[in-house]
């Protein structure tokens, strides 16, 4: 019986605040982050432009690469997308303070070969990512969009294919 009184509301608290409890109630700033995400991977170079300014930054973490500015950060992912057939982000966990908001799950490339040095082939890469955005919620701008992608994996998968 003692044991009962403990663990039903232990249940109860585990339940209440569980991420899966609230999986359709986002936030402003996570609304804002999943349209921009959304835009980004479908390739809208139109509707990209309209979340950065001259301030806004890019920056591939593991990469070492940094763009700055509305107009360097959509000429790096024209340059990326050309060869790309599929590009998602499939977010398997999103939360934020404030204007910060990160995302974690796995990005989905698939592209012509030529793009990851195999000619003649299509790529299909899952690759584990870490998305974090800065906010400017005001006038629904990025301020910072970093990347922390897993490049081993996406080797090992590369190797692979």
């Amino acid at each position: 019986m003692m044991f009962r009184c403990i663990l039903i509301p232990l249940i109860t608290l585990v339940l209440t605040f569980s991420p899966f409890a609230y999986s359709n109630v986002k936030t402003e700033e996570q609304k804002i982050a999943l349209d921009y995400m959304q835009t980004l991977t479908q390739h809208d170079l139109v509707k990209l432009r309209d979340f950065y300014d001259r301030d806004s930054v890019f920056k591939d973490k593991t990469a070492g690469k940094t763009y700055i500015g509305g107009q360097h950060i959509v000429d790096f992912f024209k340059r990326a997308y050309h060869g790309m057939l599929e590009y998602e982000f499939d977010i398997t966990h999103i939360y934020n303070k404030g204007s910060f908001v990160v995302m974690i799950g796995e990005y989905h490339f698939k592209g012509k070969g030529l793009q990851f040095g195999k000619p003649g082939k299509i790529i299909s890469l899952k690759v584990p990512s870490v998305t974090t955005l800065e906010l400017d919620t005001e006038n629904h701008k990025i301020k910072k969009h970093v990347d922390m992608i897993d490049y081993q994996m996406l080797s090992e998968q590369l190797a692979l294919q």
